[in-house]
């Protein structure tokens, strides 16, 4: 097993063969990062838009179970702990039953997602497939006054078409942008991203106004 008590590296990997060239920036790395699978996709959104996930390593190194030898698709570093993430595979469906957590510096959890886990959350990464590019172009951009006044704004729940008609001043760029910004903080919270498209309509509330 590798060493994952270390700050990780991605393992530079040759494009399968009929693999899929999947391109993607990533704002908590603040770099590009290519991926070869749509499942290894999804999951980094996933990983990507958890406000409780500080960084992460796609391809951190190989991990041994049952005699058999795989590459981790992602290293993820929270607070206070690490978790590696397999995907789902021949060999990871085999380990499912397996209770695996990997000992070093400090315990490493291991976490092997079922097909099952990414189809329950499809609607959540299909969502974040169409903000995450425009926090994307907009990095640098958003003034912290802007959104400290949209989050202000939502301490009870409105629309999105509301807030751009509030701040967008002609120009609903920022101003969406600025919502997506705070959602992607953990600062407003969306619970109709996870069941249904965003649209106009779909509802943001501060984090703190809902709890």
């Amino acid at each position: 097993m590798e060493d994952f008590s270390h700050p990780a590296k991605p393992v530079a990997l040759t494009r399968p063969r009929g693999a899929h060239r999947l391109e993607a920036f990533s704002l908590k790395l603040n770099r590009r990062l290519t991926l070869y699978r749509r499942c290894t996709f999804d999951q980094w959104i996933m990983i990507e838009v958890d406000a409780a996930a500080r960084s992460f390593c796609e391809r951190p190194g190989y991990v041994q179970i049952q005699e058999k030898r795989l590459l981790a698709d992602f290293l993820v570093s929270y607070s206070d702990r690490k978790e590696l993430v397999l995907l789902p595979g021949a060999a990871t469906a085999e380990a499912m039953s397996y209770d695996l957590t990997f000992e070093g510096d400090g315990a490493i959890d291991v976490r092997i997602i079922s097909p099952a886990d990414l189809a329950a959350s499809r609607t959540w990464i299909d969502n974040w497939k169409r903000m995450l590019p425009c926090l994307v172009v907009t990095r640098g951009l958003l003034a912290d006054s802007l959104l400290d006044a949209v989050e202000h704004f939502v301490a009870s729940p409105k629309a999105l078409s509301v807030i751009e008609r509030e701040f967008s001043g002609g120009d609903p760029i920022l101003a969406r942008a600025a919502v997506f910004a705070l959602l992607y903080a953990g600062r407003i919270t969306s619970a109709e991203l996870r069941v249904n498209a965003l649209s106009a309509a779909t509802l943001f509330v501060a984090e703190e106004s809902r709890s």
